[in-house]
């Protein structure tokens, strides 16, 4: 009896397939390891798509919430019923196009997987279309029929609930902040290779981003803005290549610290084309090197990005496209750790040291008249304590810093003599922190008055409110409890853009203009516009006038409103670049004209807070959801777009024969025009939904004015 037990325990267990949705969510975490692996792969498919912005919000870590949007081509209407079934992709049509592949995504797994783990949705349009279409998928299929809706261009993905259904891999990443952080780095190493795309990455409520970067064409100054100032100083270039066919083909192009970059652990930045990825060899081949070369910089910074062949490059071989395979690896490795000793030896054998004047100022010279009053101490008393502002190397009292102590004072001639305004430049940009960038008293005060001027009655109205739907071009409907309210979209989107410009104030992302406006032009237009006769030309040479003189004012506070404002004014008096008040909102571009001549004319730029709050409220009305400039194409507002051929037929007509007259045949419609006008307000309308006032519940501090003005009006 227990022999025939022996025998039934020995025998191999059967052989099953596993169920299909088994397979898929085996293979889902695989694919999608943690919630910075989610974002990988969407920020690679926002690349893909050519995109010059990408914006990343991320909620608990990414575990509830990682939304990404971008500006790229949008996906097809006819595509979104397979987006998220596995192996399905744009890239590859067959096995050999991997030889050749350049695009970052490849298997058609990445939305696949994400499906199996998290709930999601995607929002796109394409060119030429009206409107765009909302989608919900799960378990790689749609939920429902794709449905119309306004867009702004490009796709929006939101993942939500990330391993909903995975609760030992939940738990184990429970920790939000190391998740967060893990998915800051990942798009401080984006922005700093694709220096012509914009990234932002904030947490969900945030009002300020904790990467935001600007299309630049600089790395160094990528670099600067991401990691900051200290580590783009002590970069140099190097470079190495081979075209020998029979060892390696490569071009590689970094950035790498000296001898004057310390840290507590080493940061390696690797692209090999265009793919981020990791190289354990090269990154401990380098190492050795500092090590060996640069003792106190043994930790340094790298950044490399390595083009080679791509039937020389194997991508796939990890899960998470995280490691590539490269033909002739141990050569390339050998060639670039050789380059980059030899440069590194030159560079600690031959090191610069930048000369800079110190001079004195007016708190140099009154501790050097108070020194010289004090009788000197006998050699064996007692060394008086030095004070803990003398200890440090910079002082908040003297921007320039405290080093004037130890050099010997010049003439007070020599000070008026020498003193220019590169050097008063110079020790703001010492004092300045992009942390502190704001602490400005100013800027201070007028944060103060928003705080301490809001209506709390009205703050719980906009915390708690519904929104329902316009019920004009201007006022929208909300629920509050169990009352209405008619609210002034105007007024309240103007109120909440100032101040959103004074919170993120020196923090801004920024929109590129594809096309720079001159200034000059934009004034003439608004002038001409407040004209009371604007057919006449009487008035012409007058405006041009005034217009060269504003422009020419406006290039010579090109540096303050581009450093405070990210508004970019060129060499030629050509607006080039705007803020991003609201993330996911573009302003009407309209309205340039008017925002131009307002900073032109109506800025104070001798008093700090006056000018400051000015530039904000102008900042404030250009962004505002007004009205769209062509009337609203659905009702009356169609008599506009007659062809004024009808019209002049319709007056010539009028003695002889009224029948007719107010009959609109289809012909007469000027079709791509209300085309133009129903995008505008659809998108317009979509806006006012999903970002004024969800920006409004997160940020907005109602004043008290508010309260009298008709901004809200209880209507039940």
């Amino acid at each position: 009896m227990e022999v025939e037990e022996a025998q039934v325990a020995t025998e191999p267990p059967k052989i099953h397939r596993l169920d299909e949705s088994v397979v898929n969510r085996i293979a889902a975490g695989e694919v999608i390891q943690r919630p910075v692996s989610a974002v990988k792969e969407l920020v690679e498919n926002s690349l893909d798509a050519h995109s010059s912005s990408i914006n990343v919000v991320v909620k608990d870590g990414g575990l509830k919430l990682i939304q990404v949007s971008d500006n790229g081509h949008g996906i097809r209407y006819e595509d979104l019923p397979i987006l998220c079934e596995r192996h399905t992709t744009s890239k590859l049509s067959s096995f050999e196009d991997l030889q050749s592949i350049k695009s970052m995504g490849f298997r058609g797994e990445a939305l696949a997987s994400m499906t199996y783990v998290a709930h999601v949705t995607v929002t796109t349009i394409t060119k030429g279309q009206l409107h765009g279409y909302r989608v919900s998928y799960k378990d790689g299929v749609m939920e429902n029929e794709p449905k119309a809706c306004a867009a702004v261009k490009g796709t929006q993905i939101m993942i939500e609930n990330l391993f909903y259904n995975m609760s030992a891999r939940r738990k184990n990443l429970q920790n939000s902040a190391d998740d967060y952080s893990k998915i800051v780095d990942l798009l401080s190493r984006f922005a700093i290779h694709h220096i012509n795309v914009s990234f932002s990455c904030r947490k969900h409520g945030a009002g300020r981003a904790d990467v935001s970067s600007v299309a630049t064409v600089s790395r160094i100054d990528a670099i600067r803005s991401v990691y900051g100032a200290s580590v783009a100083r002590s970069l140099m270039k190097i470079e190495a290549s081979d075209k020998d066919p029979s060892s390696s083909i490569f071009q590689m192009d970094g950035l790498f610290s000296n001898s004057e970059y310390v840290a507590k652990k080493i940061t390696m930045v690797l692209f090999i084309n265009d793919r981020l990825v990791d190289c354990t060899a090269l990154k401990r081949a380098l190492e050795i090197v500092y090590a060996a070369t640069l003792p106190k910089a043994s930790k340094p910074f790298l950044y490399m990005s390595i083009v080679l062949p791509p039937e020389h490059v194997d991508v796939n071989v990890h899960p998470t496209k995280r490691e590539v395979s490269l033909l002739n690896q141990e050569v390339i490795i050998e060639k670039i750790q050789s380059v980059v000793e030899s440069r590194l030896r030159s560079s600690n054998e031959t090191q610069i040291f930048q000369e800079q004047t110190v001079e004195p100022s007016s708190s140099c010279q009154m501790i050097s008249s108070k020194d010289s009053n004090r009788n000197p101490s006998p050699s064996g008393s007692k060394s008086q304590k030095v004070p803990v502002n003398k200890m440090v190397r910079t002082d908040s009292s003297d921007p320039a810093g405290r080093l004037h102590i130890y050099l010997q004072a010049q003439p007070h001639g020599h000070l008026v003599k020498n003193t220019s305004l590169t050097a008063v430049r110079s020790s703001v940009r010492q004092r300045r922190n992009p942390k502190e960038t704001a602490d400005l008293t100013s800027i201070h005060e007028l944060v103060a008055e928003i705080d301490s001027n809001c209506h709390s009655g009205m703050l719980d109205i906009v915390r708690h409110c519904t929104y329902i739907g316009m019920a004009d071009d201007v006022f929208a409907l909300l629920q509050h409890d169990t009352h209405l309210y008619l609210a002034n979209v105007v007024s309240l989107s103007k109120e909440l853009m100032y101040q959103q410009v004074l919170r993120r104030f020196a923090h801004f992302n920024a929109i590129q203009l594809s096309n720079p406006a001159p200034l000059k032009e934009l004034i003439v237009l608004a002038l001409k516009e407040g004209d009371t006769d604007p057919e006449s030309t009487e008035n012409d040479e007058l405006n041009v006038k005034i217009a060269e003189m504003n422009t020419d004012l406006l290039k010579q506070k090109a540096d303050l409103i581009e450093e405070y404002f990210s508004i970019h004014i060129d060499k030629d008096g050509n607006l080039c670049r705007l803020p991003v008040v609201l993330d996911q909102y573009t302003p009407d571009m309209d309205r340039v004209p008017e925002f131009a001549l307002c900073l032109a004319n109506d800025v104070d730029w001798e008093e700090e807070k006056k000018c400051f709050q000015v530039i904000s409220a102008a900042l404030g009305n250009f962004y505002a959801m007004h009205p769209p400039m062509l009337p609203n194409p659905s009702g009356d507002g169609l008599q506009f777009y007659r062809k004024r051929k009808s019209f002049r037929n319709n007056e010539e007509s009028l003695s002889c024969s009224t029948d007719g007259d107010d009959m609109m045949t289809e012909d007469e419609i000027e079709h791509e025009l209300v085309a133009e006008a129903e995008t505008a307000w659809a998108q317009r309308e979509w806006s006012i939904q999903h970002v004024l006032f969800p920006s409004m519940r997160l940020f907005f501090k109602p004043p008290n004015s508010m309260a009298t003005n008709g901004t809200f009006v209880r209507v039940s």
